[in-house]
């Protein structure tokens, strides 16, 4: 069995996996929502990935890898901790490369995510105890570090620590950006493992070195030196530091609460039907206050931003008015 799946180059339109469907996703003016005649924004649709977010290119990437390095084989079992769009990536991954995977999940999952989970296969842990931070982060990790002591040929991918999670969306992500655009003034990118905005951030850079990068975090995180407290969204924000997070590398970080998420949702779904998840309408919101900070000179500012999930996972949580209706 070939670990390092290859379309067949006689017909070069057909792949022979959903592996191979992986990046090269639309970039789309967002003109509709921010229709500022000093400032362009541009978003790259990550949603429209196969399994339905940017994760997809870190758990093909670092599986990928794995397997190129000898650190993976057939008879491994990949362990992860996830809040639901990199658990269900790996699981997808895992379904054409045969391993077994193990999701450490919290209660914040999107239920639908869940079910795509166990559709897909994946064995679920969930824990239920919050960390010292307000958040599941810390709990999920010292579960996987339980089960890593217990599953035979056990791999943990580690997303917050793994080098190859920002590589992927530099090879990826950030090489799209920079090859589709001969401009870009700002990225506007959320923040959790930290791997899209360091990865995509440093691809960009090499082409436009004066790129100004906004992170995305949420109320309640400390991912830069907020105030721990509860957040109900799953996708943004962290109850610690990775470890391939940079802060040196941001240039300035905007922080939203759970509510203004999801009005940016549903603002971005009624004006541009653009159906995304949570983090999405973090991004949204976070342009709102942000716009009104940027001057143009000769020509309009260009704005790239992420929209890394699909907004079908988030039906119980921000597209629920009575989810909604409970947020401070």
């Amino acid at each position: 069995m070939s670990y390092l799946l290859q379309a067949d180059p006689s017909i070069a339109s057909v792949k022979r996996s959903v592996a191979e469907c992986v990046g090269q996703t639309p970039l789309v003016y967002l003109s509709r929502l921010f229709p500022q005649k000093h400032v362009e924004v541009i978003a790259k649709l990550e949603f429209m990935n196969p399994g339905g977010s940017m994760k997809d290119r870190p758990a093909r990437y670092i599986i990928e890898e794995g397997f190129r390095s000898g650190a993976l084989d057939s008879r491994s079992h990949i362990i992860e901790s996830t809040s639901g769009n990199l658990g269900v990536a790996l699981a997808m991954m895992s379904r054409i490369y045969g391993l077994a995977v193990t999701c450490v999940v919290d209660p914040k999952i999107a239920k639908t995510n869940l079910n795509i989970l166990r559709q897909m296969g994946a064995h679920i842990e969930m824990v239920e105890e919050r960390d010292d931070q307000g958040g599941y982060l810390k709990t999920r990790i010292r579960k996987v570090n339980e089960l890593l002591k217990t599953v035979p040929h056990g791999f943990w991918i580690n997303q917050y620590a793994n080098v190859n999670n920002w590589k992927a969306h530099y090879e990826g992500t950030g090489a799209e950006i920079a090859e589709a655009l001969d401009h870009a003034d700002v990225l506007v990118a959320g923040v959790s493992t930290s791997g899209s905005i360091m990865g995509t951030s440093r691809k960009m850079r090499e082409k436009f070195p004066d790129l100004r990068v906004v992170a995305v975090d949420a109320v309640g995180s400390i991912l830069f030196g907020g105030q721990p407290g509860k957040r109900e969204l799953p996708g943004i924000g962290a109850s610690r530091i990775p470890e391939i997070l940079n802060r040196d590398e941001i240039d300035s970080v905007i922080h939203v609460s759970d509510k203004e998420s999801a009005e940016g949702c549903r603002d971005l779904l009624l004006q541009e039907g653009i159906f995304a998840g949570g983090s999405s309408g973090s991004i949204v919101a976070a342009l709102r206050k942000l716009l009104p900070t940027l001057d143009a000179a000769d020509r309009p500012l260009r704005v790239v931003t992420l929209l890394p999930d699909r907004g079908d996972r988030y039906l119980d949580l921000v597209y629920d008015d009575q989810w909604v209706a409970q947020l401070p």
